[in-house]
């Protein structure tokens, strides 16, 4: 009986959920464990993205069977997520440094990134903000509100400093702003604000190495041996991966040590560099289908949380896509941001799969 019950729980999951959005997943999956393992040989990054996909999915799965409805009905327990992103980026400050940033909590061999997990609470706290201000959206009073819970987490991020993460939150606020029908005058205002704010960070806020990324970004040949260093050798390995790569594990970059970060920063290029163009082609294919079918959900949800939160969680995975791509090929300046599914480290991880745990539970409560 138990046993039927089982199977019976188990189809019904199976007819609930987006199993096109499970099976991209599973792919993307596969892909950074089979890539991990090509640059470290079968090593402890790879035995640890192994361990983090496990952990991943099974927070997808439990996410998905919570009625995402307690967080579009109950404020507490969406503030609670927003407060508790917010001290753990006030420890950060205290936690070890890491290459001149304080980005990570470190205790012992364990890490965490809270800021990645501030982009997942911000994502659900402005869907349900939006979606019960609404009718209230032409008035600027509530968008300088919306305003106040973005701009906190983005001054302690911009502090640590985390401009690529910083980026991001902007990049959520600003989409559901849009996507809730924000009035246009308001949003020529806010861009222009932006800009001014952009300008002053320049001069006050950046330290010299985030200023010498871009700086080496628009003159990479200027320092070949320096601060255009990464990105030359970005380029070189995805060069050398041509239209069919070299082959699994022999992406001399990456594996002779000659590309920096190839794990985290420049994933993308040692992807390509063993399986070529085709294979990027692939992944990226891959990753733009993931997104449609989060904004497929979004359209399909009774009520407007859902459609707003699918909206967020299309712009927090595109664009580190969008900026991680960016960067590998030269086109944008290095920010630090992950790959999603590729890269190592969980943090990212475990926000992305929480996030699509609870886009699941859109489609399955409705």
């Amino acid at each position: 009986m138990n046993a039927f019950k089982l199977k019976k729980t188990i189809r019904s999951y199976i007819r609930d959920v987006d199993m096109v959005l499970i099976f991209s997943v599973v792919i993307l999956c596969i892909a950074g464990i089979i890539n991990m393992f090509g640059i470290d040989g079968g090593g402890s990054l790879f035995r640890k993205q192994i361990i983090l996909v496990i952990i991943g999915f099974t927070i997808m799965i439990l996410f998905s069977f919570l009625n995402y409805r307690y967080l579009k009905n109950y404020s507490f327990p969406v503030l609670v997520l927003y407060v508790f992103s917010l001290v753990l980026l006030g420890f950060t400050f205290y936690s070890q440094s890491v290459r001149g940033t304080n980005s990570w909590l470190i205790l012992g061999n364990f890490t965490f990134e809270p800021a990645e997990l501030t982009k997942l609470c911000l994502i659900i706290l402005m869907a349900k903000y939006f979606s019960q201000k609404h009718v209230y959206i032409y008035q600027f009073k509530y968008l300088i509100a919306s305003g106040l819970y973005f701009i906190i987490p983005a001054a302690l991020i911009i502090n640590q400093p985390d401009l690529g993460s910083a980026i991001i939150l902007s990049l959520i606020w600003g989409s559901l702003l849009v996507a809730a029908g924000i009035n246009k005058k308001h949003l020529l205002t806010l861009c222009l604000v932006a800009a001014v704010i952009v300008s002053s960070a320049w001069l006050l806020v950046l330290k010299p190495y985030q200023k010498e990324r871009v700086i080496s970004f628009l003159n990479q040949e200027g320092d070949p041996l320096g601060s255009g260093y990464n990105l030359i050798q970005s380029k070189i390995a995805i060069g050398s991966g041509s239209w069919f790569g070299n082959g699994l594990g022999n992406g001399s970059q990456a594996t002779l040590g000659f590309l920096p970060e190839p794990h985290n920063d420049f994933i993308l290029a040692s992807f390509t560099e063993q399986f070529g163009f085709v294979g990027i082609v692939l992944l990226l294919g891959v990753m733009l289908l993931l997104v449609y079918r989060i904004l497929s959900i979004g359209l399909g949800a009774g009520f407007n949380f859902g459609k707003l939160f699918s909206v967020g969680m299309a712009v927090f995975i595109f664009s580190h896509v969008f900026i991680s791509a960016g960067v590998n090929i030269g086109i944008m300046p290095v920010t630090g941001l992950p790959l999603p599914f590729l890269s190592s480290g969980g943090s990212n991880l475990v926000s992305v799969m929480a996030g699509l745990g609870i886009l699941q539970s859109i489609k399955r409560y409705g």
